[in-house]
Parts: C-alpha cells; structure tokens; sequence
C-alpha cells in the first residue's frame, strides 16, 4: 500500500471552543470551560475517526489551546491556526457567546459552527446570532443544531448532529485539498470537445489550482531518450505481461497488427504508463541529468488528449489511463490518479470531487445511449425489470478503455486503501485488454474490456461550464443494474464491443429531469460522466456549496441537503437559494488569489 503524500502537507481542521466570557463573583466563564472543551474534544474524536485525506491517512485536527471569549483569544488562535495549517474551522458552543468578538473572521476558511441544543445555557440562541453575524459580513458558515434537547452534561453527539459534522468536514476537506495544486494537460482540445477547452480562470478562481500544459511530443521525447525509472519499468511490464490479458482483436485480418507489433505496443503503453505519472507527481529515480523532470508538475489530474494528432501515429492513452485510474498496479494497492481521457479537464475536476470524498477510484465514461423497455425488447426480446424497470429503461455508459479497472469483477468498489491482493486479482480476471479499434486509433494501443456485473450504488456526476453563468454541476444517484449475458452482448455490440461496459438506472422522482431514465439522459449537459461509487449526492452538493458552484440537477431529497446557513436568506426554494447565493458570494477563491 503506497501513500502519495504526507497529511502534514494537507489542510487541518481547527476547533474553536468559544464561550461565555463573563467571570464576576459567579464566575459563568469557569463553569463552562470543562463542557466547552469536551465538546470540542468529542467533535475533534469524531473527525479524525470519519474523515480521511485522499492518501487515506486520517484528518489532522487542531483544537484551540484556549477557549475563546473575547477578541483576543479570537485573534491569538487565529495566529495559532495559521501556524498549523488550518483551512477549515469548526466553531462549538454550549452557551452564549459574544458572536462578532468571538466568530472567525478569516475570509480564506470553510466554516462551521455547532450550537449545543440544550435549555440551561442558550447555545442555540448564540448559533443564530452569530450566522446571522456571518451573512452580514459576507461570510458564509454552516449552521449545526440537533433536533433533540440534550442534558447539560452530556458528551453523546446526537446521531443527526454527527450526520452534518462529518458531511460538513469530509466535504470541506475534499474542497481545500485541491488549492495549490494543478491540472496537468497533456496536448490541448481533442476533437473539438468542449470540456477540453480549459478556462485557466475557472480553475484558479474556484478551485484554488493552477492549470499547467504541455505538448504530447514530451511523451515521445522522454520514451526516445530514456527518461523514466528502467527499474519500475521492468516490474512494471511482467506484471503486465503476467496479469494483463490480451483481448479480443476486433480489426479486420488485413488491418491487425503482428505479434512483434503487439508486443511493441504493450512495451511502449506501459513507458505511456510511468510517464504520465512522473509527469503529474515527479520522481526522484529518474536518470541523472534529468533534474528537471524528476519534479513533475505538482498535479493532483491531468488530460491527455490523444485523438487525433497522437492516436494517428502512437499507441492509444487507454491503457495508461485505465490503471492510473484505478486503485492499484505493479506497486500494489496505492492512491487512485485522476487522469482524463481526451483531455476533459472539467470530467477531471467532477471525478476530483469524487476521489477526494470517498478515497475510491472513479470511473470515466461517455453517456452514449437511452434503452427504453420497447427498446430492449425490440432489440433482444427481453423484458426489463427491477430498478430498470423503476427508471423506465436505462443508461449505456462505456468509454474506449480509459475507465478504472475498480468497476470490474467486485461487488463494491472500496476506498484504496483497503483494496486486497484478492481484490486486484477479481479485478483483473474480469479484465481484458484488447488491441484498440485501427478506426479510431491507428497508431494502435490496448483498450480494457470488462462489464460491471454488480448491483451497485453509484452517482453519475458532470461539472459544466456556462457562459453567463460560471460553472454548475449536474448529479444523478442510481444503481449500475445487470442484464442477462445474452441480452448484454446484444446490446454492447451495438456500439463497441472491446470498451469497458456499466448499465445504469438512475433514481427517478418523477419530477423534471427524474421523470425516467429517458429525461436524466435528455438533460444531461455534456457528453462524459463521472461515477462514484455509493450515494455521494449530499456530500456533493455540500461540496459545491463551498465552492460556489450551484447544482442544476439533482435527484438527492431536500433533508439531505446541507448548504451554508445564509442560503435560507436568499428565497424559499433551494434551488434558486444555490444559483443567487453563489453568485452573490462569488468564486471562494476568486477575490484573494
């Protein structure tokens, strides 16, 4: 199991354990401290037992080394959290506060503020004073409050109060770990698609990143010269020769390449393989006189755009892109890589969001097709039912390889971390490789073949851009659903038969866009998904949220949605809320950097 970085280099989260600043001959202040402090030390043991980084390590949580009751003790754990790296903050009370002496005011971090619900000291009272403090002075915070009264020494966190801790926390860390880092692309816009068409200023304003380009020439350069670890190279293709089946070649005998090609293929997709990954994280092993590229580009997702330029004359990307993807290699089980097909940089960033929120692979696919009952039926005589039947038909998503291996053979797909030797092997096993499509790509190239064969959570998620507007997310939670093996290869061979296969049914509501499974497909903005694994749509759009980016479909019930307390202010219905909010707030980094 291999780490990509040290949590030292990721935001903490910061308590602040504010309180009743009165002493005087009954000394109010006193008899708090010890229930502010608990609740500060059961909200902190919380989150480090729930929340992780993307390289799996727990968060870090930083409590303030005082309580905080008037200004200066505001400003001193200011100080204090700077010191120690904190992006995010969490403001807890059981009592009346003094809210505009004691609120963080620090305009660059995610803040949340939990009032404990109890009657002996109105922390309740506090929480709405100071939210209210916070959307005067522009300062979006969450706002927490369990439903039920709790006694004045209770240490238990109310089941609905822990659900919005952890939402709040696990989503403003997914947030602030993309700040500082970049987007590598690999070439520039492929085939005219507009999600490779890359607005540098959407990604410093909104995500705090940095876009960073080069030519796809330097693949060639750094392959011809030598420039990768001949070491890793040589693990790295036994382990492909050894656990990486060749497939189906599907090209006519006169178009197929020989044994001697294909086995150049294989040799130069996995250099493919190596270099993408020096490229976005560096390597210390390279050869000497090569300093410069031992840094890498500090990129946390890249694009390659492949079509047409390279794909003409060079082996294919899939490979490359299908195992950097997924949760393992030669090196075992190690922290999936966001590696775009075609250089869809704003698929990139929604399977970023993914990632970051669940620490699993996410899978990259077109929406390529709506198939109704009638049209299942007329096609291959079966009769859908189940959760396809529940959608009124549903979706085809395949891709030309690029998707992770995570979504073939298991039953779950499981944060990296915990990816077992055995699990590997399923997945391989369901796996094949097959000589890519000399239609497509005549340079040639390995495209992975599978189907997900498990009914699963899953939500399909799309950040697009609009003019006018800025950036909004679409999201649909459904099921990948599984069709007898007959019916499946009717309908898979429709289209491409060595790509890697994923039915999906989404959720319907019967309302707008969740009418069916026809109407998610029809109001779908771009041609590419990405699908996380589990039901993740609260998480995502607490996390859009933060970055001021309103969500323009969804199928996830009001209750569940968790947005800053200011929102309320901005109308009665969410989602308008979302669309004013965040453009009155503005992109979260777009004003500092």
């Amino acid at each position: 199991m291999k780490n990509e970085m040290s949590s030292q280099k990721y935001p903490a989260i910061g308590i602040r354990p504010t309180i009743d600043a009165r002493v005087g001959v009954l000394n109010v202040r006193g008899s708090l401290e010890e229930q502010t402090m608990n609740m500060a030390k059961s909200a902190a043991r919380l989150l480090r037992e729930n929340i992780k980084y993307p390289n799996g390590e727990p968060v870090r949580v930083v409590i303030a080394d005082t309580t905080i009751g008037r200004v200066a003790e505001s400003a001193a754990v200011a100080e204090q959290f700077r010191e120690q790296g904190v992006a995010v903050t969490l403001t807890v009370t059981p009592c009346w506060c003094y809210g505009a002496e004691t609120m963080d005011m620090d305009s660059q971090t995610i803040k949340g503020v939990w009032g404990f619900n109890g009657t002996e000291r109105p922390g309740a009272v506090y929480l709405a004073s100071v939210l209210a403090a916070h959307a005067q002075k522009g300062l979006p915070a969450f706002g927490i409050y369990g439903r039920d009264v709790q006694n004045a020494d209770s240490t238990d966190i109310p089941a609905d109060v822990e659900e919005k801790l952890i939402r709040f926390a696990r989503a403003a860390v997914a947030a602030t770990c993309l700040r500082g880092k970049s987007y590598l692309q690999i070439g520039s816009v492929s085939m005219g698609i507009g999600g490779s068409i890359i607005d540098s200023d959407f990604m410093e304003d909104y995500l705090g990143m940095r876009v960073e380009s080069i030519d796809m020439t330097e693949i060639f350069r750094r392959i011809s010269q030598g420039i990768y670890d001949k070491d890793t190279y040589e693990k790295a293709l036994e382990w492909t020769k050894t656990n990486c089946k060749e497939g189906l070649d599907k090209n006519p005998l006169h178009a197929q390449k020989d044994r001697a090609e294909k086995n150049a293929d294989w040799e130069f997709v996995v250099k493919m393989a190596l270099i993408f990954k020096d490229l976005m994280s560096g390597n210390p092993n390279l050869p000497d006189g090569c300093e410069e590229e031992r840094l890498g580009h500090n990129a946390i997702a890249a694009g390659f755009q492949g079509q047409r330029q390279w794909t003409d004359f060079y082996p294919n990307g899939d490979f490359a892109e299908a195992i950097l993807n997924s949760s393992f290699d030669w090196d075992g089980a190690r922290e999936p890589y966001i590696l775009a097909t075609e250089n869809d940089v704003l698929n990139a960033v929604t399977m970023l969001f993914g990632k970051n929120l669940t620490q699993t692979a996410q899978l990259f696919s077109d929406v390529r097709t709506f198939w109704s009952a009638d049209a299942v039926k007329g096609a291959t005589g079966y009769s859908i039912h189940g959760k396809a039947a529940e959608s009124g038909g549903f979706l085809h998503l395949i891709n030309s390889g690029s998707a992770c291996l995570d979504f073939a053979g298991n039953e779950a797909v499981k944060p990296w971390y915990d990816v077992t030797q055995t699990d590997q092997k399923r997945m391989l096993d369901a796996t094949t490789f097959c000589p890519a499509d000399n239609g497509y790509f005549r340079g040639g190239g390995y495209s992975s073949k599978f189907e997900t064969k498990s009914e699963m959570p899953v939500t399909m998620m799309r950040l697009n851009l609009v003019k006018g507007i800025g950036p909004v997310l679409q999201l649909a939670e459904g099921h990948t659903i599984t069709l007898p093996h007959e019916v499946s290869n009717v309908l898979w061979k429709r289209t491409d038969y060595t790509w890697p296969c994923t039915w999906f049914a989404p959720r319907i509501t019967g309302i707008g866009a969740f009418k069916s499974a026809y109407d998610v497909m029809n109001n779908w903005g771009a041609n590419h998904a990405s699908i996380c694994y589990g039901h993740v749509g609260a998480d995502i759009i607490t996390l859009c949220s933060m970055l001021r980016i309103p969500v323009s479909m969804h199928n996830v019930p009001d209750e569940q949605i968790f947005r800053p307390a200011s929102w309320n202010l901005f109308g009665m219905d969410k989602e308008g809320q979302d669309y004013r909010a965040c453009a009155n707030y503005g992109a979260l980094y777009g004003k500092i950097r």
